[in-house]
């Protein structure tokens, strides 16, 4: 079952405090699981991890490509690899590995890019990815995740450990906003409606779901019905959800925190060519390198707050 808080509270627990426990948790109960990093571990908070299962615990070092590689040997062995860096770096400068090593050889790894797009924050440009889903996306077999606050995250990543194939998770490690209930439980490839509405859907992911969950009440006050979808997977992607919304609002708005070619704006676009025609206006990155400077400032710059949102969608309905 699936529970919406009432309310849209900062959690107390940062992600990667929730991914950590997580991975100590199947670790404790599987011995194949095994926790890989790139130099990173002390960023993603997983020394716990370390400390514990120091035998099962790998720092390849600055060597995304080679933790690739590495991290498909041993599910040819018969463990399950969760191998983590940063967004960019576990898909742009990782990809042939991931590929041919792990996805062209149907191995069984768990990819974790962290801090994706606006979320890099003071990292800057060079770290901010707004590509991953895209790239990811393109991968045969692979499925595409990015959960929404920590009670999903603990869920799909628990779920992943008994299901074969390549996942990537695009994942906050900062502290979410709340959007469910402790103990709710997700379909991966199914996406979760949280408000109803008539006059035009609202489908976002990530951070961008608790941004079009303020548009949808900005929206309200206007005299709008807007429904807002929650689409955390983004491979296999829930296209008949996208068609059902396509075919009762007519009206659709995506939201993601990624370029708005080859992501969430793209799925989207594909399925009501093929399936549903409707209206589709898109809310993302507009083609652009990131930039430095804090998450609030960077929602603003590139138009993915709810107010941006809410605009975008008033100018969709031609208001």
């Amino acid at each position: 079952m699936i529970i919406p808080v009432k309310e849209n509270k900062l959690e107390e627990l940062e992600m990667r405090k929730v991914f950590c426990n997580t991975m100590i948790e199947l670790a404790e109960k599987d011995e194949k699981v095994v926790l890989m990093d790139a130099d990173l571990m002390a960023a993603m908070g997983t020394k716990p991890f370390a400390v514990k299962f120091p035998e099962r615990t790998i720092n390849c070092g600055v060597q995304e490509a080679n933790m690739a590689g590495v991290a498909a040997g041993l599910a040819v062995e018969g463990f399950i690899p969760y191998m983590h860096t940063f967004a960019p770096f576990s898909t742009r400068r990782a990809l042939d590995q991931i590929w041919l090593s792990c996805a062209y050889a149907k191995t069984n790894v768990k990819i974790i890019g962290s801090d994706p797009g606006v979320t890099a924050a003071l990292n800057g440009g060079t770290h901010m990815s707004f590509e991953d889903l895209g790239i990811m996306r393109m991968v045969p077999g692979a499925t595409v995740i990015e959960p929404t606050d920590s009670v999903m995250l603990a869920d799909v990543v628990r779920q992943s450990k008994d299901l074969p194939g390549i996942f990537y998770f695009r994942l906050l490690r900062k502290n979410a906003i709340k959007v469910y209930e402790d103990g709710s439980k997700f379909k991966i490839g199914k996406a979760v409606k949280l408000r109803d509405g008539n006059d035009i859907s609202l489908i976002a992911n990530g951070i961008c779901v608790y941004e079009a969950l303020r548009a949808h009440d900005m929206l309200k006050q206007k005299g709008i019905s807007a429904s807002v979808i929650d689409m955390f997977t983004l491979k296999p992607f829930d296209a008949e959800t996208v068609e059902e919304e396509a075919k009762r609002t007519g009206i659709i708005l995506t939201c993601e925190n990624h370029n708005y070619l080859s992501g969430l704006g793209s799925a989207v676009a594909e399925v009501i060519a093929e399936r549903a025609p409707a209206k589709l206006g898109r809310v993302g990155i507009k083609e652009e390198f990131g930039e430095v400077g804090p998450v609030e400032y960077l929602k603003e710059r590139f138009g993915l707050r709810g107010e941006d949102i809410a605009a975008a969608a008033l100018k969709l309905l031609g208001k």
